[in-house]
Parts: structure tokens; sequence; C-alpha cells
């Protein structure tokens, strides 16, 4: 099987880049490019498994080892793997990838039984009854997860990773085993057929990629990456490589150099460091060049320089001798020890500009910072010498993992991905309460995202907000070291335009959330009528249990949920009645019923169109109910809306019938056009061969060169209007054509 270990640095499936310099004191090594991909070596026994266990945990449990492997290997017998291998070398292969990160007994047992119970005669029972309740509910929970397969379908999708992530609550080493499991896979991928292959590139680059830099293991993430970055696009991998080379047979003196230099100036300074060189994975170099639009030479981060440094206080005497030496490049410091990343990150980032004037970007961390940063969670669970491994800086990202499904359980599956997506690619800022707590929050995050970062009621809450004590609007971006404090108010509600203006997924979720409940009930009244009216144009009943089967046929839980969905417009009319009735559901080429043309009156209530505004089929509409003419259907934009605010008894949720509307609502245009021979004759032309008919023409302006006219044309919907008015763009003889509302046209207020 391929080393994990080996292939941490440098690019994907090549070996590590030497060191930039020696340890102080030692002679200078040469910069060195990645290597081609080394042949894999003899597989893994026994022995080096639990030989490699010992070297990090000699009081290992070898006869549970023993066990495990033995009893994996019975029950995998005769089995084999897609690239014709025994599959049992699969088992092994993820747990040595687990031993490399120094796991404990348990987790590496359950990584050599994890697909027993899946694809094997082997039990629950059975695996419980051998390696006891522990051992048994980890296995339990990577088969769980193993027989979620992961649908190109979005829906499908969500749903799986929200059950992935409510099973890893409990336990986070499943997840680990699957991360491990999903290397593994990724590894030797060749030899699936490709529709798979794109298919597991795909969700490994949107999903366990991510979710292993959230669990700060980023050599996991590096490879699982750029193992999909050479799936998914080969030739964009290959062209970065082919650079890579070129532009390291160009630098590799500087390289040197810029490390020699680094390792004098710290030397000089008193401070005992290791300086080390790495090179980043082609997908890394490849997002950079398309996110900073910058030719690859000067990327400053292709080679980084990393300082290891024995105490905290020593990384800030390294920083100080470093921006002494060189000039730092502005707004590319970034201080994470005093204001640490929630997965336990700690690290000084700085880009200076070193010799001959190259960007050089410099980390610098202390031996213990460097675990975290390397292993992530592992540094949790990890041993060291018999004994759970002891970092202080090891966070155990159980707990976001748990606030994150707990927060999120009542949402959409859909939504729950997005949440997830945003919560793992976030690129933190942090910012101060009035009292000093910080808040960590996703670079472009606003007030709305601090608040509810601060508690859903707070968010709930909020009317305003002020950033270091100037009044801003809550659409502002925070930026790093701001302090903010947060407006409320009794009786304040989210508002459905925050959902654009937060960032978060908590946020995102928790407006969303509130959002349904408020307008739940009156989307199932707008959705009754809607119902209604559908089923009334194909002679039926919207009966209960018409309903009841119609939501049962959509897979949703009752008609009171299939009601709210069509009152939101997340539903439409057409797919109700195309549950129940697909031969009688209305056909494409069919006309709307012009006295059913809007939904939402009361049964034989009279409507007409808002003269003020003429809304047609498409645009969103109210009604509003005027003494004499029943309900006036306006534009949900319509100025002349202002005269009824406080008048809500006069409003009417309304929505325009599904399906093609006769042409028979007129809007007017205004147009100014060439005064030419046979110019209005061309134009009148023009407007027929759109199918639309002039209803009234009259001339407002008549010049020397040009006349302006109102054209009243007769329509279908708006889409029909955007037909219009672009071919009448495109004529060389009109210079300016826009629909005209007259406020003055407004239906009385009584």
């Amino acid at each position: 099987m391929e080393d994990g270990a080996a292939q941490r640095a440098g690019v994907a499936g090549e070996a590590p880049p030497a060191p930039l310099g020696p340890a102080p004191g030692g002679p200078a090594a040469p910069a060195t490019l990645p290597a081609m991909p080394a042949p894999a070596g003899p597989a893994t026994t026994l022995d080096d498994l639990i030989a490699l266990v010992r070297t990090y945990n000699p009081r290992s449990n070898e006869p549970l080892l023993r066990r495990a492997w033995a009893f994996a290997e019975r029950m995998h017998e005769g089995q084999r793997r897609k690239s014709g291998e025994a599959y049992f070398t699969h088992p092994v292969a993820v747990a040595r990838i687990l031993a490399e990160q120094r796991m404990d007994d348990a987790t590496l047992a359950t990584a050599l039984l994890h697909d027993t119970v899946e694809d094997t005669k082997a039990s629950q029972a059975g695996i419980e009854a051998e390696f006891g309740p522990e051992i048994a509910e980890l296995v339990d929970g990577v088969t769980k997860l193993t027989k979620m397969q992961i649908r190109s379908d979005k829906t499908e999708q969500a749903e799986n990773f929200r059950k992935l992530f409510m099973a890893t609550s409990r336990d986070l080493r499943v997840t680990l085993v699957k991360l491990a499991d999903r290397l593994h896979n990724m590894r030797t991928i060749r030899s699936m057929a490709s529709d798979k292959q794109a298919q597991k590139a795909r969700e490994t680059m949107d999903i366990f990629a991510p979710l292993a830099g959230r669990m700060g293991m980023q050599w996991m993430r590096e490879e699982l990456e750029d193992l999909a970055f050479k799936v998914l696009m080969p030739e964009a991998r290959a062209s970065v490589m082919r650079r890579f080379v070129t532009l390291s047979d160009e630098t590799d003196t500087v390289i040197r150099r810029i490390a020699d230099d680094i390792r004098e100036v710290l030397t000089r300074a008193g401070i005992p460091a290791e300086v080390t060189g790495r090179a980043k994975k082609p997908y890394s170099i490849w997002r950079k060049l398309q996110t900073k639009e910058e030719a690859f030479s000067r990327l400053s981060d292709i080679y980084g320089f990393r300082v290891i440094v024995p105490t905290a206080s020593d990384c800030y005497r390294a920083l100080g001798a470093v921006h002494q030496r060189w000039h730092a490049v502005p707004g590319r410091f970034k201080d994470y020890i005093s204001q640490p990343k929630s997965n336990g990150y700690r690290s000084i980032h700085t880009t200076v500009s070193g010799r001959d004037g190259k960007l050089v970007e410099v980390q610098i961390r202390t031996a213990e910072m460097h675990e975290v940063a390397e292993s992530g969670v592992a540094a949790h669970w990890s041993y060291r010498d018999g004994q759970r491994s002891e970092n202080r800086f090891a966070v155990d990202p159980a707990r976001w993992i748990a606030q994150m499904t707990e927060r999120l359980d009542d949402g959409d599956n859909a939504e729950f991905l997005e949440a997830v997506k945003l919560e793992m690619y976030q690129d933190q800022v942090f910012c101060f309460t009035p009292k000093g707590h910080v808040i960590p929050l996703p670079k472009g995050a606003t007030p709305i995202d601090f608040a509810y970062a601060i508690h859903t009621r707070i968010g709930h809450a909020t009317v305003g907000a002020k950033v270091d004590g100037v009044r801003v609007p809550l659409y502002s971006r925070l930026r790093n070291g701001q302090m903010v404090e947060v407006i409320t108010a009794e009786g304040q509600t989210p508002q459905a335009t925050w959902i654009g203006i937060a960032v978060t997924g908590r946020a995102k979720s928790a407006i969303r959330r509130a959002l349904r409940e408020e307008d739940r009930e009156r989307f199932i009244r707008l959705g009754q009528e809607l119902a209604r009216v559908a089923f009334e144009n194909l002679g039926k009943k919207a009966t209960d249990k018409a309903l009841r089967t119609a939501a049962k046929a959509l897979g949703l839980d009752d008609a009171d949920e299939l009601l709210a969905r069509l009152g939101s417009a997340e539903l439409t009319a057409r797919a109700v009645v195309a549950a129940l009735y697909p031969d009688l559901a209305r056909r494409p080429g069919e006309e709307v019923d012009e006295r059913r043309a809007v939904v939402g009156l009361r049964e034989g209530a009279a409507y007409r169109r808002a003269p003020c505004c003429q809304p047609l089929p498409g645009e969103r509409i109210v009604g509003i109910t005027t003494r004499g003419q029943g309900v006036v259907v306006h534009a949900i934009d319509c100025p002349a809306l202002a005269a009824f605010e406080g008048e809500d008894d006069r409003w009417v949720d309304l929505h325009w019938q599904e399906g093609n509307h006769r042409p028979v609502n007129t809007v007017t245009l205004d147009l100014t056009i060439m005064n030419d021979a046979g110019v209005l004759g061309r134009i009148c032309t023009l407007i027929g061969e759109q199918s639309a008919n002039i209803s009234d023409l009259s001339f407002t302006d008549k010049k020397p060169d040009y006349y302006r006219l109102l054209v009243d044309v007769d329509l279908r919907n708006v889409a029909h209007l955007h037909r219009v008015m672009t071919a009448l763009e495109a004529e060389t003889n009109v210079s300016a054509v826009s629909r005209h509302r007259d406020p003055r046209r407004a239906a009385p207020t009584r």
C-alpha cells in the first residue's frame, strides 16, 4: 500500500520536497523538486502494523489487533477489489493510515473490521461478542455511513450528509475511519469506471476534503483535494506540474539563498529554530491562480518556509527579526496564536519581500502547535509512549459537529448541505463583543452573522448594530479586530432580506426556520386557494383525502406541508395536480381561462389590473380591495401601494395562474423613434411579428429629428413583454424604449 505519511508534504503522489535548509549548524542542503510517483511498496503485514503501533504505543493491546486482523482476513477471504487485489488489502491500508496518525487500538481494530458487517457474513452481534461493545458501536457507525450510497441528486446527498454528521457527533472516531477509508479509495480510484471516478472525486472535493480540513488534518485535506483534482481536471493538473517544474529549475538557487537568509537572521537574533521549506499541492496552486488571477511566477506561496521555535514568545521574537530584515507585505499578516482557529490551529503567517524582490510566505510556530497543525483531531486522540498525548492546543472537533447538528436539526436537507459547506469552507475573521469576548466568523460576515453567533434569540431580535462605536447598516462586512455591539428590540422578528445579507450557515438556517414558522399559516391558506383553483380547472375537488394522497406521492409528510410549500412557491400547482391526475394536468399549449387568471380571490370575486402599474403574468402581485371595483391587482413594486400602508385588512395575497395566458394584458410602452419616412410602419410591423397587438397609440412629443409616442400593446406575460422590448431595442431607428407606468392612473383609495 502507499505510505500516507510520506505524502503529507509536497505534491500529492510525489515524494515530499527536501527541507530548504539544514537544522542549525548543519551544511546547507539544496532545494529539490517533487519527484514523480514512486511505485507502491510491498503490502503491509500484521507484524508491520504492530511494529508501527509500538513505535508510539508500547502498551498497545497486541492480542486485540491480531484477533481483529485474523477475523477480518477470514471474513474477506476470496473477495477481490476492482483492481484485482485481495479485498483485505483495503482495510489493512485504512488501518495503516490511522496508525500513522498514532490512533488508539479501538480505532485500528475498527479500521480492520469496518467492512465486515456490510460485505461479509459477519453480524453486528458477532462483532460485539468477539470484540466488545466499544468496537462494535464504532463498526456499526462506519457500516451505517458506508450504506449511505451518495447519489448525484442534491437532495439525497444532503440527506446522507445530515445522517453522517448526526452519527459522527456521537463518536468522532467514526469520522476518522471514514476519512481514512475515503483516502485509500481515492489513492486506488483508477481501477473504477470513469463515471464512478468522477462521482467519487466530486464528493471528495465537496465534502470529505473540507471535512478533513475542518478537523485540522490539513495534510489529508490537501491529498484528497489533489487526488480529486487529478480525476476531475487532469489536463489542468498536468499543466500546473509542467509550470511548477519549469519555475523550480529557474529559482532553485534563490530558494536556497532565502532559506539561508532566514536561518542567518534567526541565528543572529539568538533564536534556536528549524527552518524547512515545502511546495504546495497542484490543486492549491491552481486554486490560487484562479482566485488571485496572477501569473504563476508571482505567487508568493508556491514555496513556503516554516520556522519551528521552542516557545510562543520565540514566535514573536522570530517574527520581529524577519520583519526587521525584510519588508512585510500589507494585508498578508495573520496571528493565529493570539486568535486561534476553531480547530485549534495556531501559527503566525506573514509574507515578506525577500531576496531579489521575491515574495516569501513564512509560518512561525512551536513544535506543539505544529503537531496540531499537521494532525488536527488526531492530535487529540493520538498516543505517545503508551499514553494519550496531552497537547494543550488540541481541540475536539466533536463539539463543532454536535453544535452544527443541533442547530440545523430542524432544517431542510438541501439547506443543511449548504450550511455544512458554508461552515467548512470559511476563512475566519475575529470580532469582539463589548465585553471583550472573541467571536470567530467567516470572511465577509455581517452584523447579522455576529448576532446569531452569540445566540439565536439575539439574532432574531436584531434591529441594528454598532461597529467600533459607529452605527452601521446590517449588510456591512466585518473586519478583523472590530468591536461589534448588537442593538435588539422586543418584538422584532427576522426579515426575509436577511437571508441575502447573512453569510454563515447558522444564521441562514435560523432565519429561514423563523420565516417558515411565521409565514406557515399564511402560506397554508394561500396554498389551499391555489389547490382549489388548480383542481377546479380539471373539474375536480381539492378534498382533504386528495391532498393527503398528493402529499404522499410527492414524498411530503402531510397535506399541510404540501399546502405550505404550494403557498410559498416551493411547489407548483401543476406538480400537485400531476401527482394525482397526470393525464389531466394542464398541457403547455393550453390557455388559462381569463376569469381564473388570478389565484387567491374569494369565489365569485371580481378583479381588474391596476392601470397605474399594469401588472403582467409572471410578475409578483398583490390585491387591494376597492369599493365598487372588487380587487385591484397591483405589481408588488407599484408606488401606489404606499397609499394603503396601515390598511392590512384591504391587502390580499395573490398569484397568477400557471400556464399560457391569453394576449389580453395591456402594457404601455414609451418609444423614441427617428423622424423618417416609413419608420412608424416598420415599428408597428416589428411589434406584430412578436405576436403582439397594438390597441392604442398616441404621440407625446414631435421634433424635427425624432418622435416620442406611447404605444399600448396587448401581451401574454412578462416574458412576452421582454421579447417585444428586445426586438424594439435592436431596431436602429429606435433610440429609446421603456415600460411606461403612470401613477396618476392609480385606482381610488376607497
